[in-house]
């Protein structure tokens, strides 16, 4: 935590760690100025000469309160900026970890784990645990200051001014590691009633948990978890407050016990009154600066398991990154090959592979299909081929290098990829097909608007209120949505727009109704002209001109060969085949044109 502080706000940082140590020597100071004025005042009665004697030192006293007064409210002024800081840089290398792992950590259920409980709870209390850190310092330095102050008063005062706040420094820090265990307990209980928040409370699940009349459910699941939630904190508070209460009799106690020393000491003529009326200051003081420390590491060790989680996020994170640098890339590579290729998803407890004993070759300009039932591997084949994923045996080659040697991100800025689900930015239509390749240069959006032509986009934005510019989300004033196979017209733009040498289709038409899939496959005929595509679809009638079909069951090839020679074989295509076309009728909906 403390190298993001000093990132974040080093000036600050160091402003503050300075005018703390002021704020304690000012203390001390105050102390020993405390007991010069007494005894100007108490040493033969306070006449009015004595007053006026005294009158100096109550000078410098005020002065010393009035700098610890100035102290503190720079400090707030430091906090002011060094807190937003903290928070900025915190959430700035979350989000830079998250974004630069490779795809398979997000398959991996401990690294996802991790990553959330660094970005709901990591992020709050990181920003919340500086405010504490500063305030544990500026409370230390107060009780280190006035043990120094009284030390030099008279020593035997170190041992009256740790009797009177041994046993409430006893209670509270007790009662911390009690509230730190119970909150190690119930991380994962928090972490279920948020999960249930955002069923409850967010727009995308309403509509599904409304349909299924799914309310009672999610209620009563939420009230299952509070119940144990509201149970395990009633428990911990109790004996938080007995601890509590148990300290206060305590420091009752010591603190008569510590008035009858003082009273000795002072019967017997070890201090002067003066400085019994001093540390009876002290006491109080160091009491007060005490209870502040604690209560700050009270908070601290509540905290601290949260910012252990982000920092565990953050170092998990630096050993996810893809490969950098390696061979070089063909821009638009002839060949794409994958021998003895086996894949198996990170946290996949059992050793299942997803795929196993891959072989296929695919040669620039060609069309290729991925069909087969769900679970079947489509998906995965298709990003082992892009370079997403790495595989967990075998090779992927592209013109005979190997993927696992080059530069991962140079890979994919040659794939184009549009999903069954695309993201739905929350940024004006513009962004959303921009995104594709954001950093692309496009005078007067020529690209842009051509995209969008070829993916029947345009008739869509023609019909928003602002057109490229309408806001596309409902969660701010003024936004839009779209029906799903709208939002999957912009997607296609967006691929589009991107505009690689692979192109992989991953059901991109599934949302659309029969006109507008039509125009997306009469659109990939035209782009595929000199690129390799690769098409993963359901609807087998929509693949009978690929060059070749791939049929995938159980993570391997089962079948593979042109529409053609799969049906004559009889095999497990031509069976789903025919079923489709029963389902449709004779006629299948649409055909992929020939490149």
């Amino acid at each position: 935590m403390f190298d993001i502080v000093w990132r974040a706000g080093r000036r600050p940082a160091l402003a503050i760690l300075l005018l703390l140590t002021v704020s304690g020597v000012a203390t001390a100071s105050g102390l020993l100025a405390t007991t010069a004025v007494l005894e100007e005042l108490l040493s033969g009665g306070p006449t009015p000469d004595r007053v006026m004697a005294a009158l100096p030192g109550l000078a410098l006293l005020v002065g010393v309160y009035a700098l610890r007064g100035g102290v503190e409210a720079a400090v707030t002024l430091a906090r002011a900026r060094l807190d937003p800081a903290v928070r900025r840089a915190a959430e700035d290398g979350l989000f830079s970890a998250s974004l630069a792992v490779e795809l398979t950590a997000f398959d991996d259920d401990g690294f996802y784990d991790r990553m959330h409980r660094a970005r709901d709870r990591g992020l709050y209390y990181l920003e919340r645990a500086t405010g504490n850190v500063v305030e544990l310092i500026g409370a230390a330095f107060a009780v280190a200051a006035t043990a120094i102050g009284i030390g030099v008063l008279h020593p035997l005062l170190l041992a009256v001014l740790v009797l009177s706040v041994l046993p409430e420094g006893w209670a509270v820090l007790h009662a911390a590691q009690q509230g730190y265990e119970a909150t190690a307990r119930m991380v994962t209980l928090n972490r279920r009633i948020l999960m249930l928040a955002d069923l409850a409370t967010e727009r995308e699940p309403a509509a599904e948990i409304r349909a299924c009349q799914a309310q009672p459910f999610l209620l009563e699941e939420y009230r299952r978890v509070g119940d144990v939630l509201r149970d395990e904190e009633v428990r911990v508070a109790l004996a938080q407050a007995r601890t509590r209460t148990a300290g206060r009799v305590l420091a009752g106690v010591a603190t008569g016990a510590t008035l009858v020393l003082l009273g000795v000491l002072l019967h017997i003529g070890w201090i002067p009154l003066a400085v019994a009326g001093t540390a009876v200051i002290a006491i109080r003081t160091a009491t007060a600066a005490l209870n502040r420390l604690v209560l700050a590491a009270n908070q601290l060790f509540e905290q601290a398991l949260y910012v252990s989680d982000y920092e565990t996020f953050l170092e998990d994170s630096r050993t996810r990154r893809p490969a950098v640098g390696g061979l070089p890339v063909p821009a638009a590579p002839r060949r794409i090959g994958l021998r003895g290729v086996a894949f198996s998803y990170a946290g996949a407890g059992d050793g299942r592979l997803a795929l196993s004993d891959i072989d296929l070759t695919i040669d620039a300009g060609q069309t290729i299909a991925l069909v087969g039932e769900n679970g079947s591997g489509k998906t995965t084949l298709a990003k082992l081929i892009a370079g997403l994923y790495r595989p967990t045996r075998g090779t992927v080659t592209w013109d005979g290098l190997d993927l696992a040697e080059m530069d991962a991100a140079e890979v994919v800025s040659h794939v184009v990829m549009v999903l069954q689900h695309p993201v739905r930015w929350p940024h004006d239509a513009r962004v959303n097909v921009r995104v594709g390749r954001h950093d692309k240069d496009d005078p007067g959006d020529v690209a842009l608007r051509t995209a969008a032509d070829l993916a029947s986009a345009t008739e869509v934005i023609d019909g928003l209120p602002r057109g490229w510019d309408t806001l596309m989300s409902k969660k701010f004033r003024g936004g839009q949505d779209l029906s799903g196979g709208q939002w999957q017209r912009l997607a296609v733009a967006r691929g589009l727009f991107r505009d690689g040498h692979l192109l992989i289709w991953d059901e991109p038409t599934a949302p659309l109704d029969a006109k507008a899939e039509y125009a997306v496959y009469e659109t990939l005929r035209r782009v595929a002209a000199g690129r390799t595509v690769v098409l993963i679809t359901h609807r087998l009638s929509s693949v009978r001109n690929a060059d070749r079909i791939y049929l995938l069951h159980e993570g391997r090839i089962a079948e593979q060969g042109t529409h053609e020679q799969l049906l004559v074989t009889g095999g497990r295509y031509a069976d789903l085949y025919h079923l489709q076309a029963q389902m449709y009728g004779t006629s299948p909906p649409i055909t992929l044109p020939t490149p």
